[in-house]
């Protein structure tokens, strides 16, 4: 007999069932094998979880239909690990068995696997560590098998990629598995690049990018003991390495690590999750610190590992606020007209003079990506969705959202049939910038163009957050402009993710001993620039937790998000049984900036219902929406389009 997990993805059949196994599929037949199963009268997939003796229903079982592969790809961490994912996020295991487990591809399976590397890697020089406050420590509990759980600030202009390298040499020569998880590909190809120095064929890399077939390759040489490191983006997480040693998530913060499929698991609680499993080692890293890893450094689940200030002083460059009633500004022409005061001007100008190029960082792509009525200043909004107006260069009007041209602007305000910008993008700051520097080449980066790296000379670089290139020996100075539309925002993290962009562009400057700038236009007393004026980011994210905790926000607390057409939403809630101590906040219109549901539009009135309870309790309300979803979907009630994510990405 045996306990099979099929692949239905709804609640209330969220459960393994017992099939009847064919004596000619008994050998292949094995715990973590794909199968197919007749559900209900039709033909659907599944996963074999456990071989039994005999089974617990009492009626008559069904038998399997058939093996779909001996590859046991499930493996019991894999089951543990999924299951906790899904109660933790109120939603189903299959569907994080679906993130967990890429697609099958028959001829890979049947191909020869090359044997493990017949060299043991071996550690690289370690001695950067030492910079870091309890850093051999670290590394010595590291080599000796031990699980301890760190929140690595990185040092500014820090070489992260050799350092995570560095740490997976020590891990896979102790002969146990890690895995490390970075944001996006760019940051991949550098610590591929870093890796494939110290740990050759003990190392692989997998990420959407590779293509099915190539990244199922890869993940079966993991699973079967061929590699000991793997290094991904968002999915990695789940990689079925041997013998678990560490899991390093680094940049925690950037939204390119929130998970856009149902449950919506985020890597960095994945990782505690198997951390805590696994009993291995954990990193949280990043230039910029989450509120969420500051709660588990204040929680004493993990600990802080920094470096010096004498240390961090010296790697930082000079940086300083300017803001606009500042007196070395006031009567700036430069700052009324092209929102550039003179003493950026003055810092990209030295920078030139010495050959060095300048980052010029802009927080919106495009010409004029906002735009506002010109005689109300009301925001100027598409009339089919409600979404923001955009110019491009030929002064046409479109909407960011779902890309309507608006032919005749009338403003439903004041009737005003003209516009006005009301952000600048970065073809458009270019544009001013080479008027500004005449002879020097004008570079930009942004959107679906971004470009890796700058060669060396007098440059201008404009750039949006998070596309900025390297530029070899560093940038001789980085001006950051528009910083009130990140502080601006509508959202509970506009805050801190302004300070990880503004970080992350300050790390790619050289040190103020060489002559480093950065110049930001922004008020200095603003406690978010003077995060970053001091290079205080442990500092921020305390003081961010302790906002929070006062406002009952999370990571203080546990917050869910109902979204969904009216009515859906409210026979959801009809069906919810809330525990005692939740409190229930809307419901509201589905907040600007958030994206709807899959499937909905957004000009159709959606709303948002938001539950919050305490931190402690949070596992009572996940609980309890899966309850719900249980009942929704037993009860064919008409939820269609409904939405349930815990600790949401954006409040609103």
């Amino acid at each position: 007999m045996a306990r099979v997990l099929p692949m239905l993805g709804l609640a209330h059949l969220d459960r393994p069932f017992d099939y009847l196994v064919d004596q000619a599929m008994d050998a292949d037949a094995q715990p973590g094998t794909r199968v197919r199963i007749r559900f209900a009268g039709r033909l659907v997939d599944g996963y074999l979880l456990e071989r039994r003796a005999s089974s617990d229903h009492g009626g008559k079982l069904a038998w399997l239909e058939r093996v779909v592969s001996p590859e046991q790809v499930l493996t019991p961490e894999l089951v543990e690990l999924t299951h906790a994912v899904a109660e933790r996020y109120a939603g189903t295991t299959p569907d994080v068995v679906r993130l967990a487990v890429p697609p099958r591809h028959a001829r890979v399976e049947k191909a020869e696997f090359a044997a493990p590397p017949a060299e043991e890697p071996v550690e690289a020089e370690l001695s950067r560590w030492a910079d870091y406050d309890g850093g051999v420590d670290f590394l010595s509990a590291l080599r000796d098998g031990l699980h301890p759980r760190v929140a690595w600030q990185a040092r500014p202009g820090e070489d992260v990629a050799t350092r995570l390298a560095e740490l997976a040499s020590v891990v896979a020569a102790a002969g146990r598995g890690v895995v490390i998880v970075v944001p996006d590909q760019r940051d991949l190809d550098r610590l591929e690049h870093a890796c494939a120095e110290l740990l050759g064929d003990w190392c692989v890399t997998l990420a959407a990018g590779l293509g099915p077939t190539a990244r199922y390759r890869r993940w079966l040489r993991v699973l079967r003991g061929s590699a000991r490191v793997v290094i991904g983006t968002r999915s990695a997480v789940f990689a079925p390495v041997r013998d678990l040693g560490l899991t390093v998530v680094f940049d925690d913060g950037d939204p390119s690590l929130d998970e856009p499929r149902a449950p919506y698991p985020h890597p960095r609680e994945v990782a505690v999750l198997r951390a805590h499993q696994t009993a291995s080692a954990l990193v949280i890293g990043g230039f910029a610190r989450t509120a969420e890893a500051q709660a588990l450094v204040e929680s004493g689940w993990a600990r802080n590992l920094v470096a010096a200030r004498d240390v961090i002083r010296g790697d930082m460059p000079r940086i300083e606020g300017v803001s606009d009633d500042d007196r070395r500004i006031a009567g700036d022409p430069l700052a009324r007209s092209a929102r550039i005061p003179n003493i950026a001007f003055d810092a990209a100008r030295r920078a030139l003079a010495e050959d060095r190029p300048v980052l010029f960082s802009v927080p919106r792509r495009g010409y004029l990506p906002s735009v506002a009525c010109g005689r109300c200043r009301e925001d100027a909004r598409c009339r089919r969705c409600h979404g923001p107006l955009q110019m491009n260069e030929r002064g046409d009007l479109t909407c960011r959202w779902c890309g309507r041209p608006e032919n005749r602007f009338v403003c439903p305000n004041c009737g005003g049939t003209v516009v006005r910008a009301r952000m600048v993008g970065d073809k458009r700051t270019a544009e001013e910038l080479g008027r500004a520097f005449v002879g020097v080449p004008v570079l930009t980066s942004a959107g679906d163009k971004i470009v890796d790296d700058v060669p060396p000379g007098a440059r201008v670089v404009v750039a949006t957050p998070g596309a900025a290139p390297r530029a070899e020996g560093g940038y001789g100075a980085a001006v950051l402009l528009d910083t009130w539309a990140q502080l601006d925002r509508q959202d509970l993290r506009a805050a801190e993710e302004a300070v990880r962009a503004w970080m992350a562009v300050a790390t790619l400057v050289r040190p103020h001993t060489d002559g480093g700038r950065v110049v930001i236009v922004a008020d200095a007393a603003l406690t978010p620039v003077q995060a970053l004026v001091r290079w205080d980011p442990v500092g921020f994210a305390g003081h961010e937790l302790g906002l929070r905790r006062e406002l009952a926000f999370p990571p203080a607390v546990t917050m869910a998000s109902i979204d969904g057409p009216p009515a859906a939403v409210a026979a959801f809630l009809g069906m919810l049984e809330l525990p005692a101590g939740v409190q229930q906040l809307g419901p509201v219109p589905l907040p600007l900036g958030v994206r709807a549901p899959a499937g909905l539009d957004p000009s159709e009135g959606i709303e948002r219902v938001l539950l919050r309870t305490a931190r402690e309790h949070g596992r009572g309300l996940a609980a309890a929406l899966r309850a719900a979803q249980v009942v929704r979907h037993a009860r064919h009630e008409d939820t269609a389009g409904i939405r349930v994510q815990l600790d949401p990405p954006t409040i609103g």
